[in-house]
């Protein structure tokens, strides 16, 4: 299933800024991680419902990565 651009770009930021504190990096650090990271390429192709998951947990997936 796959999420309207809204609700993806808003879960993004969430997920970039849960991210960023969790590390304690900057939020444009961590911009640049997520949108390098196959998190991200989960999440816009609706790989596996992955923008269904809590932005807690796909900070830390981000983080194991």
């Amino acid at each position: 299933m796959k999420a309207s651009r809204t609700l993806l770009g808003r879960k993004y930021a969430r997920v970039i800024e849960a991210f960023s504190q969790k590390q304690s990096i900057s939020l444009n650090e961590a911009m640049d991680i997520f949108y390098k990271s196959e998190t991200y390429q989960e999440m816009s192709n609706g790989v596996s419902d992955m923008h269904c998951r809590s932005d807690e947990y796909l900070a830390d997936e981000l983080a194991l990565e």
